[in-house]
């Protein structure tokens, strides 16, 4: 069996032509037989996940199916707290830690039907990595296990990627759905901030922190959003707002919208590859073609909002770790040390003039795309590098295309565009005004059906070899 999409998947079981046991199974004979190389599981839950699936599959018969994530094998970043299963946020500080309750989006998902496959691969506490000096390794591309898979949400995207899950949760403070939805050539969305609750899931910067949800496309990744979203009153920033059907605008088109493009972002603040430019060219072009008005939009510098980003997140990663970083130095990993460290050195008032800018870039972001309905920019800057080649600071050390947006709070997405240097996934960015999701995946779905480039990951994932 090819291990298939959601909605596939979701669609067979619906009409019991596919077993939730039978689905469970191929998914734990592909970690079994793939994850030594792509090292995207720090823990397995293969127990739970027959149960689960054994549950399912008695709603499945009694008619009883609690929706379209009944019986989808799923699993989540190590960073979201399960009861009675190891949690370790990558780091051997918490190499035994055991969470007595789950957090809210894995309660949620769980209350859906899921069947949980165990707890994925991430960069210690979400910012230090690729790790190379702790007890799990770094998770590795799918597409080449010799490359990047980016961060710090790596191991979701070389699961999803690799075929291992059919989708999975991610955290995103600076990138990290986005960045790795592109260089492992899946989507991955970035909610507005507080549609998604945090509760439960370790912080890295509390004013910054989003959850998400990331597949194999973008059908997949509304499909479980619907569940992930809602009020939690016992997370201080989550909206309480109305949750809108994320899938009524799929398959409609984009004739009439407006999309902007960014292009000083990628063309001249941060150049990207020509496989980059190429993939946002042919997705303009595409939707051109479906009746969309593609116009040019100029937005502040991408090094205004990477600057006020880093001190922001830096300064409130050093608070949420300061204790830790005084009583156990050594046992952090040296990236994150490094980067905690950084952010014991920001002032008071550096953090406070970094919130005045945050202030004026939203407020200037929201003007200049006043008469648009999107926005387009790179997703990442190329093709995933040699994962021994990554820099020290990683993706710190330049202004990135995900920076504008985590500032904001404003919700995007990033899919697949076309391929690169070696065959190697490069991605698109759109973003929308807060709480406008459903129009952010209705135009990412015109360019996914149209493309096709969807397909191709998962005719890839299910006929792929990952050699160790």
């Amino acid at each position: 069996m090819d291990t298939p999409t959601i909605a596939e998947a979701a669609a067979r079981i619906a009409v019991r032509e596919l077993s939730p046991v039978e689905l469970v199974e191929h998914c734990l004979a592909r970690i079994d037989a793939h994850d030594s190389a792509l090292h995207s599981f720090i823990t397995v839950t293969a127990d739970r996940a027959r149960a689960d699936a054994r549950a399912s599959e008695k709603r499945m018969m009694e008619g009883t199916l609690l929706g379209k994530l009944d019986g989808i094998p799923i699993a989540h970043k190590d960073i979201f707290s399960t009861r009675g299963i190891l949690t370790t946020a990558q780091s051997r500080l918490l190499r035994n830690s055991t969470p007595t309750e789950d957090a809210s989006v894995v309660a949620r998902l769980a209350d859906a039907g899921t069947s949980l496959l165990g707890k994925l691969t991430t960069h210690e506490f979400a910012l230090g990595g690729p790790p190379f000096d702790l007890p799990w390794p770094p998770a590795r591309n799918p597409w080449d296990i010799q490359r990047f898979t980016s961060g710090s949400s790596s191991g979701t995207a070389a699961a999803i990627a690799g075929g291992l899950i059919l989708g999975g949760t991610g955290s995103d403070t600076a990138g990290s759905i986005r960045s790795p939805a592109s260089l492992c050539g899946i989507v991955g969305i970035k909610p507005t901030y507080g549609l998604c609750s945090r509760r439960g899931v370790l912080p890295l910067a509390y004013s910054l922190d989003h959850v998400g949800p990331m597949a194999a496309t973008v059908e997949d990744c509304a499909i479980l959003l619907q569940s992930m979203a809602g009020h939690d009153p016992y997370d201080p920033a989550s909206a309480d707002r109305d949750v809108p059907d994320f899938s009524i605008g799929l398959g409609r088109g984009v004739r009439g919208l407006r999309i902007g493009v960014v292009a000083h972002w990628h063309e001249t603040d941060h150049p990207v590859s020509a496989a980059v430019r190429d993939g946002i060219t042919d997705a303009l072009a595409v939707w051109r073609s479906e009746g969309a008005e593609i116009v040019e939009v100029a937005m502040p510098s991408l090094f205004d909002y990477q600057a006020a980003l880093l001190v922001v997140m830096l300064s409130e990663a050093y608070s949420v770790h300061e204790s830790t970083v005084r009583e156990h130095f050594s046992e952090f990993g040296e990236r994150l040390r490094n980067r905690l460290v950084l952010g014991a050195l920001l002032s008071s008032s550096d953090y406070v003039a970094a919130l005045r800018n945050r202030d004026e870039l939203c407020s200037e972001t929201l003007r200049r795309a006043a008469g648009v309905d999107v926005l387009v920019t790179a997703g990442a800057p190329g093709e995933a590098p040699r994962i021994d080649s990554v820099p020290e600071w990683g993706d710190l050390s330049s202004p990135g295309f995900n920076a504008p947006f985590s500032l904001t709070g404003w919700p995007a997405i990033c899919l697949c565009s076309g391929y690169g240097e070696n065959g190697m996934p490069v991605a698109v960015q759109m973003a929308a005004r807060p709480f406008q999701e459903v129009m952010l995946l209705q135009v990412a779905d015109a360019l996914e059906r149209i493309s096709g480039l969807s397909a191709r990951l998962v005719s890839r994932r299910a006929h792929s070899e990952f050699p160790r």
